[in-house]
């Protein structure tokens, strides 16, 4: 597996996905390139480096803002040279600024925009020859609030609906190039980021209106992931899994009072 990672961390939905990558090549007595970007250089990266050194793979870190449009084509480049070759894709840098439509400014706007729905189109143009090549896959991970309408998070909503969107065109623009793409987006998971999972309360909250029954955590994004970068996913393009423990599609339940009892009738 030669993939590159945008928005690699250590304990976060991007180091999951490339632990889960090069857990999965060793498994088969293969060895993972995997590249990894983040925004700035963090300690915690080099000891998601060291754990992805463990389990056998070959690591490239680098850094840079995806916002500046000739930062994605380096990074592929960088990418390509190091794995020999591309297999994979994964498009998961993000931001969230949280505000009001009302009081947000143009800039925080532009930056969130870009971040998600700019950068990944200018990674995939890059890596679309060498994905070609290797009859590779994309994949990128979206949100929840892509699907459904979330107040109060800024631009955050409408740029992963154009992330979703960017993923269905570009997977009938290049699917008989051999290239396939598709979409993750997360509900509620359990991150370093989302410090409010660490109120019990807020958990349980959570929790209670979860079909599932609980939080997600990185692995099961990662899960999802890796299983449509795999060839058994060989026949699944421009799809966006939502994977959320069933919240997205549980509005009706969560709407106030009783809706009457179901009686069983006799078909005899």
């Amino acid at each position: 597996m030669r993939a590159i990672v945008t928005g690699a961390s250590l304990g976060g939905i991007g180091g999951a996905i490339c632990e889960r990558l090069a857990r999965d090549a060793q498994k088969k007595g293969e060895q993972a390139s995997i590249v990894i970007s983040a925004t700035g250089k963090r300690p915690e990266l080099q000891t998601l480096v060291r754990d992805l050194e463990v389990l056998g793979a070959r690591v490239l870190l680098l850094t840079g803002d995806l916002t500046k449009p000739d930062v994605p084509q380096d990074f592929v480049s960088k990418g390509v040279e190091f794995c020999g070759g591309l297999d994979a894709l994964v498009s998961n840098a993000g931001v969230l600024l949280p505000n009001p439509l009302v009081e947000m400014d143009l800039a925080d706007w532009d930056y969130v925009m870009n971040l998600h729905a700019r950068a990944a189109w200018l990674l995939a143009k890059a890596a679309f020859p060498a994905l070609r090549d290797s009859q590779g896959a994309i994949v990128a991970v979206g949100s929840m609030s892509g699907t459904f309408p979330h107040i109060g998070l800024g631009a955050y909503p409408m740029a992963k609906a154009a992330l979703i969107m960017l993923c269905g065109v570009l997977a009938q623009e290049w699917g008989k190039e051999g290239v396939r793409v598709n979409c993750v987006s997360p509900g509620p998971i359990r991150t370093p980021l989302n410090t409010h999972y660490k109120d019990p309360e807020v958990v349980a909250k959570r929790n209670r209106i979860i079909p599932v029954g609980r939080l997600g955590n990185p692995e099961d994004i990662a899960g999802t992931v890796a299983f449509l970068l795999s060839k058994d996913a060989a026949f699944i393009t421009g799809e966006n899994i939502l994977a959320d423990g069933g919240l997205g599609r549980s509005g009706v339940n969560q709407i106030p009072g009783k809706m009457g009892t179901f009686r069983q009738r006799s078909l005899d």
